[in-house]
């Protein structure tokens, strides 16, 4: 009798492997498009946390590794690891840098703009950072180690040139043809790591100017393009780059290349990822629209293809929905399926002081705490727009399936200096059925001062619904 269980209960197991749904009433979490500026989740539900991050391929799978934070405060958090077959869906790795015991990355320190290189000569795996005090006042070059891509990685201290530590803040890493490694410093600094990526052997370009944040490069027919940003803090501005011939110099300023007043469509410069297709490569901006003080929660990523036509670089249009087919052409991806308006009170519940507006879109609008809306819809993905401003406040969007058991809870930050409709929240791909999308506003906003004690950030805590589009 025993022996017949244990085979009936193996044949049960073999044909939960050959059939996962058998076993999961939910599919595993993915999405069918790069989105820009909207909560993430990993495979995991969790929200995707990997800011000031840098992506490397190492094999069929791509590497996301980005700086962990909190709700509560900016220090060092550690560093994640992500992994994905195609930048769409990601995978949690590990925590492949967490906070030092002690020390200079310990509790109560600055961990920042994290960047993984692999050194042609050893093939051992280099991460770079931005180490400092909170107050920013110990700032310098840090670098880790690890044999294998995912870590864990050993933190080795500064970075050396001629026997000192580079005492800058915001870094980028770029690695040219031949394998040569270099560090990219604010203001336009170039400096040209040893082959082990250990140390510094040569500064190759001086300061371009004033500020330039957020550095970051890329090489295509022998140009260098240098991007960077402005100084304003956490607040976004309008990028702008550099092209060359040489890593030397002379470096052209070629000005802006997102729209002057999009502010680099709501996000400032991290990295630029090369994509090899079989038949053509592109280019992805991978930028970081922040959100001081919610960063763990409601910062999210503005990943958009780059168009380059010799010395020009721009990002002429914000691409809200895309991925890179295998033959490295950029595929846009429109959000399809019924469209629940504002006004559909078949769908949605309101509770609270909500006002309709009529402008060149018709909105629904709250200001207070505790103001919410609920939608209920039957599909396997809810696509949520809205209208972000200079009032604009969180909101905690929560989904639950139709037993109630909450799948998913992100908060959304709609604040932006200019006005701009757009998605604010996608759900991963859910299996068909029916569920419960509601929405509230928190009474917070994304506001802060700088070291001269200069207030930026929103002015209100206002949400504004759009549409829902509800994917059958």
């Amino acid at each position: 009798m025993k022996k017949n269980l244990n085979r009936v209960l193996y044949f049960i197991f073999v044909i939960a492997l050959l059939i996962p749904g058998l076993v999961s009433s939910q599919q595993p979490l993915r999405y069918q498009a790069i989105h820009s500026g909207v909560p993430l989740v990993d495979n995991k539900g969790q929200t995707l946390s990997a800011h000031g991050s840098c992506i490397i391929k190492e094999g069929n799978r791509y590497y996301l590794f980005g700086e962990k934070h909190s709700d509560t405060s900016n220090a060092f958090a550690g560093f994640n690891c992500y992994s994905s077959a195609d930048l769409i869906s990601w995978k949690f790795e590990c925590l492949a840098l967490p906070t030092q015991p002690s020390g200079k990355l310990g509790p109560s320190r600055i961990g920042e703009r994290v960047k993984v290189m692999k050194s042609p000569k050893t093939g051992e795996y280099v991460m770079f950072m931005h180490v400092d005090t909170l107050g920013y006042t110990d700032q310098f070059v840090g670098f880790a180690t690890s044999p294998t891509i995912t870590g864990p990685y050993r933190f080795r201290g500064p970075l050396m040139f001629n026997g000192q530590p580079i005492k800058k803040w915001d870094i980028g890493t770029f690695q040219d043809d031949d394998g040569s490694g270099y560090l990219l410093i604010h203001g336009g600094e170039i400096y040209k790591l040893n082959e082990d990526y250990k140390s510094i052997i040569q500064k190759v370009n001086d300061n371009l100017t004033r500020g330039f944040e957020s550095p970051a490069m890329i090489k295509k027919h022998r140009l260098y393009y240098f991007l960077g940003s402005d100084l304003t803090s956490w607040e976004r501005n309008d990028n702008y780059y550099y092209v060359s011939a040489s890593l030397s110099g002379p470096w052209i300023k070629k000005g802006l290349f997102c729209p002057p007043g999009t502010l680099t469509w709501n996000s400032q410069t991290t990295f630029v990822l090369p994509i090899t297709g079989e038949r053509d490569s592109v280019y992805m901006f991978m930028g970081d629209r922040w959100s001081y003080p919610k960063q763990k929660s409601a910062a999210t990523y503005v990943w958009q293809p780059l168009t380059i036509v010799g010395e020009n670089l721009s990002i002429a249009k914000f691409s809200e929905s895309w991925y890179v087919g295998t033959s490295g052409k950029i595929i846009p991806v429109d959000i399809t399926g019924q469209t629940i308006e504002n006004t559909d009170l078949h769908h949605i519940s309101y509770e609270g002081k909500w006002q309709q507006t009529v402008d060149s879109i018709s909105l629904s609008t709250a200001t207070g705490k505790g103001h919410s809306f609920t939608v209920t819809f039957e599909g396997s993905q809810a696509a949520l727009y809205g209208l972000s401003g200079s009032n604009g406040g969180y909101v905690e969007i929560q989904v639950t399936d139709s037993n109630g058991k909450l799948l998913y809870s992100s908060l959304v930050d709609n604040y932006s200096r200019f006005s701009t409709l757009s998605l604010k929240y996608i759900t991963p791909l859910l299996k068909k059925g029916k569920y419960r999308l509601s929405a509230k506003i928190t009474g917070e906003r994304s506001n802060w001062s700088d070291k001269r004690k200069n207030q930026y950030g929103s002015t209100g805590t206002s949400f504004s619904i759009d549409k829902l589009i509800i994917k059958p």
